[in-house]
């Protein structure tokens, strides 16, 4: 099953600095149908103004996944670490028993990233942050782990929890299989162009709600870089 959610029709609002869009329900917007996908909590397509960021905040008993499509973001926490993630880069923050951190776009120009919270296994744990650069050029043709709460995924960033993310440039009438699995649930974006699963176009920034496919097969209608997470 294949559920289409189109850009134009996602919940959020304009702040001016920040121009957020929720595929789930988040903030100010609710939607009793979208509160989560499995364990996926929270899918953010936020567009960052230049010299602008979210300041100093609190998360606990969260799996945070940033995924930085344009720009860069920065980020410090209050454990001391700091980090420059760039385009087509991956961060992780296991919030754990709590965390303040702050995320600035410090470039001269926009910065877009996938924000994706996944709920963890155990509350309690003890917060820890990561970054990682994956280039695009080794996603090509293939879908790469991106972040893992699987220990066989040695290359992945680590997060706790039964989830995975992963990533995939793929040329225009290029077909990709993933052995998602009938028992999970798969949640895919394309970051750029557009592509076809079991029928339904998705356009780049569309959400596909996908369930009961034991591989999900994704062919490029265009040239495409798409982040899917394998959830429970």
């Amino acid at each position: 099953m294949i559920e289409l959610r189109p850009f134009a029709e996602l919940g959020g609002e304009n702040h001016g600095w920040l121009d957020a869009k929720h595929h789930f329900s988040f903030a100010n917007y609710h939607d009793p149908a979208r509160i989560h996908w499995g364990n996926l909590r929270v899918w953010n397509d936020d567009t960052i103004q230049p010299r602008t960021g979210f300041p100093p905040h609190p998360h606990r008993d969260m799996e945070i996944i940033t995924y930085v499509r344009k720009g860069a973001i920065t980020h410090e926490d209050s454990l001391g670490n700091k980090g420059r993630t760039e385009a087509g880069d991956v961060q992780v923050m296991s919030a754990g028993t709590g965390i303040r951190h702050s995320e600035y776009n410090m470039e001269d120009e926009v910065t877009q990233i996938f924000q994706i919270w996944i709920l963890p296994t155990s509350d309690g744990d003890t917060p820890q942050w990561g970054a990682k650069p994956f280039p695009r050029g080794d996603r090509s043709g293939q879908f790469v782990v991106l972040a893992s709460g699987y220990a066989e995924d040695a290359e992945a960033l680590p997060i706790r929890t039964d989830a995975r993310v992963v990533g995939a440039t793929i040329r225009a009438g290029q077909t990709l299989d993933y052995p998602l699995g009938d028992e999970r649930k798969g949640y895919l974006v394309p970051a750029t162009g557009a592509v076809e699963i079991d029928g339904v176009r998705v356009n780049a920034r569309d959400g596909a709600a996908i369930s009961d496919l034991a591989v999900l097969r994704v062919t490029a209608l265009e040239d495409s870089e798409v982040v899917l997470v394998d959830a429970a």
